[in-house]
């Protein structure tokens, strides 16, 4: 059965948290700071630790019974600071208790193959996240004007995603079918000649780590709206690092994410590919041979910030890498201002093309 496990303060006893500011663990009461490398060693004595202490029980709390599809994905545990029960997804791998707050993780829904390989670390915090909200939302033409005024921040959360990394080497044919035009005149006629043109192009592309959400909470467009993260800043995987935040363990299995890792290496083989044939005036691909070698797959968790807000009885969602800081979401659109927008750029063409008309007509 899963286990829970907390970081206290070697100092005063007090929850440990990591602080993307400083990269290290520290302590909100006594503000003690503690090196990676030192909670690692406590990791492995908290581990024995937990392996001592009996498996946390199912408890029954008043009301109607759990549908045996509603139990299925639900996890109940007990907090070993308030004795508060913590309600929550077969998914979720690591919260704070909703009573007193302490950050915990539960260890058992990372265990054996489970267990990331790595993990990003977050380097922005909270307020950054709340920042870069209310930024996003200045000089957007289209917005309702009282949608800042009247909006509010309803949930922000940090969260750790999971990733199913991709590596592959990619063999790829190409062939386009490609013109080019010349055109002259003469006293009597103008003259058009088009070029037909066969372009071959071959050649092997190696990726490395590309991304596939595996969580089928977090919409796979949104969180490739994030990218990229740096891997550069990737680290082994502790537990550690999720002392604070919230983390899923991954619901969409690494062969499920297969078909999408293959879609987006074979798009990007095709673009790159695509992109050395210049200098025509039309360009069709006309056949695509892209084989698939030396392919490698791991798992990682990604910071991302996660932000609700609602407004006129609609949700709005909006993301941060917790990296880079890059922002995304959808906003309400005032369709007054769009249509007042649309018709002022429909009348500057219409006056340039009525300039252009007069100018002619002067010649």
């Amino acid at each position: 059965m899963a286990q829970l496990q907390e970081y206290k303060c070697p100092a005063c006893g007090g929850a440990l948290e990591f602080n993307a500011g400083i990269q290290k663990v520290k302590c909100p009461y006594c503000d003690t700071e503690y090196e990676m490398e030192t909670l690692e060693k406590l990791d492995e004595q908290l581990k024995q630790e937990a392996e001592q202490k009996d498996d946390l029980k199912w408890e029954n709390k008043p009301g109607s019974e759990w549908q045996e599809n509603e139990k299925e994905n639900m996890v109940m545990y007990s907090c070993e600071s308030c004795g508060g029960q913590i309600v929550c997804d077969r998914e979720t791998a690591a919260t704070t208790c909703p009573y007193c707050d302490n950050p915990v993780v539960m260890v058992g829904n990372f265990k054996g193959n489970l267990r990331p390989d790595y993990v990003i670390p977050f380097q922005l915090d909270k307020k950054a996240a709340k920042e870069k909200f209310w930024s996003y939302l200045k000089d957007k033409r289209l917005l309702p004007k009282v949608f800042k005024t009247e909006t509010h921040i309803d949930e922000i959360k940090g969260v750790y995603v999971p990733f199913w990394l991709f590596d592959a080497d990619v063999n790829a044919h190409m062939r386009y079918k490609a013109t080019r035009v010349e055109t002259w005149s003469d006293s009597d006629y103008n003259y058009t000649k088009t070029n037909y043109y066969s372009i071959i192009r071959r050649g092997t592309v190696g990726f490395e780590r590309v991304p596939v959400d595996g969580s089928s909470k977090m919409p796979d467009d949104l969180m490739e709206s994030l990218e990229p993260f740096d891997f550069s800043q990737a680290v082994d995987f502790q537990t550690a690092y999720l002392a604070g935040y919230l983390a899923d363990k991954y619901d969409v299995s690494e062969e499920q994410s297969e078909n999408r890792a293959n879609a987006r290496i074979r798009n990007s083989t095709e673009s790159v590919f695509r992109s050395t044939v210049n200098g025509y005036a039309t360009v069709t691909q006309e056949s695509s041979s892209i084989r698939f070698s030396n392919g490698n797959a791991s798992y990682a968790l990604f910071p991302v910030w996660l932000l609700n807000t609602t407004w006129r009885g609609t949700r709005y969602t909006f993301a941060m890498n917790g990296q880079t800081g890059k922002f995304v979401g959808n906003l309400p659109t005032d369709w007054g201002a769009y249509w007042r927008w649309l018709l002022s750029i429909a009348g500057g063409v219409g006056a340039a093309i009525y300039a252009v008309m007069w100018l002619w007509a002067l010649l």
